[in-house]
């Protein structure tokens, strides 16, 4: 029974390499739809990157006084420890409100081509003042966020060393500046970025056969890119719309943006490193399982029904995206001083 039971495993692991290998163009195909991570920061629009911003925009990003109630940070919704997001169906903020959207991770995000699920930040610079000024996230102004960083005298001199020459360096506008140029920092490089570069065993045959379904189905004609997504956008059911408990149907995406009806219920295809780890998934974060949300949309975007083995083998490719971490260690932040603003949880409905 023991040859038995070798004999079939050796099967089973040679008809899966057999697959892999029936696809041997397969690097020369996802090089033309992906790209690997780069090995250094990349650099931001209007924003040179050094080490003092890094610095400064690490602590800003761990730093709740940025928020009114003195309680949430940008680690709050995109934590570092859990995937770059913080694992709710939509984030809890001032007042212990729950926001409308389920908040996408800061990993990589530096490669997208718009922030938020709808794309109304150009870059990281506008998506960080978003979240401060939201009165269901942090609830502050940007007056009151550079009371309270110039309150406090080691924020100045960061400041100061961050944006050598200026006048006066604590300013809102350089407050989003930091923060970017930490966020950039956050890049994870994975197995899938070692075998785009050359290393054949870096991926299992499984992986790669999940690959080729991924580019086959159609899967990336949306999720495409060096994020694997993040690069356009796209309606939530070209084929079949989901039933309202997977979209909403009071969110219509990028319609409140454009107010285009041709943008209702357009999202922006989401970048797919990590994905394994940020689970729920969808702008609703109504699903918990990465193989639901794979067949999912296989029927809402391709129209097709994935069978249990083409779901599994592509939910194996999707592991491969998730990455190596960089270090970051938590920052010991300036104290407060008798100037600094006192929190304040009072809820402000508009």
């Amino acid at each position: 029974m023991k040859k038995l039971s070798t004999a079939v495993s050796a099967l089973l692991v040679a008809t899966s390499t057999m697959a892999a290998d029936a696809v041997p163009d397969i690097r020369a195909r996802s090089l033309e739809v992906f790209k690997p991570l780069p090995s250094t920061t990349p650099a931001v629009a209007h924003n040179p990157i050094t080490p003092d911003k890094i610095m400064l925009g690490k602590a800003l990003f761990f730093d709740p006084r940025v928020s009114a109630s003195g309680v949430f940070s940008c680690n709050s919704c995109h934590n570092l420890a859990t995937g770059g997001d913080d694992n709710l169906e939509t984030s809890i903020g001032h007042g212990w409100q729950k926001g409308p959207r389920n908040a996408p991770t800061a990993l990589n995000a530096v490669f997208n081509i718009a922030q938020f699920w709808d794309g109304r930040a150009e870059d990281l610079k506008a998506q960080a003042k978003g979240p401060v000024q939201a009165g269901v996230e942090m609830a502050n102004t940007p007056e009151n966020v550079v009371a309270t960083l110039k309150s406090m005298p080691d924020y100045g001199e960061w400041f100061k060393a961050a944006f050598p020459g200026e006048a006066d360096p604590v300013t809102f506008d350089n407050f989003a500046r930091a923060i970017e140029a930490f966020e950039a920092t956050l890049i994870t490089p994975a197995p899938f970025d070692a075998w785009l570069n050359g290393d054949e065993e870096a991926l299992t045959p499984d992986e790669k056969q999940g690959l080729a379904l991924f580019m086959d189905k159609g899967c990336s004609s949306c999720h495409t890119g060096i994020n694997v997504g993040g690069q356009g956008y796209f309606p939530f059911g070209v084929v079949e719309k989901p039933g309202a408990d997977v979209l909403p149907q009071n969110d219509k995406g990028r319609f409140a943006i454009t107010n285009t009806a041709d943008d209702s219920y357009v999202f922006r295809a989401a970048p797919l490193r990590n994905v394994a780890l940020t689970a729920p998934y969808f702008h609703s974060g109504k699903v918990w399982d990465l193989k639901q949300a794979v067949a999912i949309m296989g029927t809402a975007q391709l129209g097709q029904e994935l069978s249990d083995q083409e779901v599994t083998q592509i939910v194996a490719f999707l592991n491969s995206l998730t990455g190596r971490m960089p270090e970051v260690s938590v920052p010991v932040l300036p104290s407060e001083t008798d100037a600094t603003p006192r929190p304040n949880g009072k809820i402000v409905k508009k």
